[in-house]
């Protein structure tokens, strides 16, 4: 029955469920550069993006994980930018021409 599944011999119980109330140190938090809980306080070196390494951490054989950080997952506040400047050939010093005028133009003709 019940009593067969439970062990309450402490000598048995070392790798498992007894050892789990004793964490209460946490060995990693957050990172600055990424901001997930993956810097490693006494390594002093983020698991997930080698923070403060100049190179973010990147590997070919996990390709998912590169899709997941690649360009376009974020906001892309400048990209998104030149993107729109690129379709119009970087066009600068022009005014663009008011759509009152471009109307009465064309009821004119």
């Amino acid at each position: 029955g019940i009593s067969s599944l439970t062990c309450r011999d402490p000598k048995k119980m070392t790798k498992g469920t007894s050892s789990f109330g004793k964490r209460h140190n946490k060995t990693h938090t957050f990172c600055i550069r990424c901001g997930r809980r993956a810097y490693h306080i006494q390594k002093k070196r983020c698991a997930r993006c080698a923070y403060p390494s100049p190179k973010k951490r990147s590997y070919n054989w996990s390709e998912k994980s590169k899709r997941r950080r690649t360009t376009g997952t974020g906001r892309m506040r400048h990209l998104k930018i030149v993107k729109r400047r690129f379709r119009n050939g970087f066009r600068e010093g022009t005014q663009a021409k008011s759509k009152k005028a471009v109307k009465a133009a064309s009821k004119t003709d």
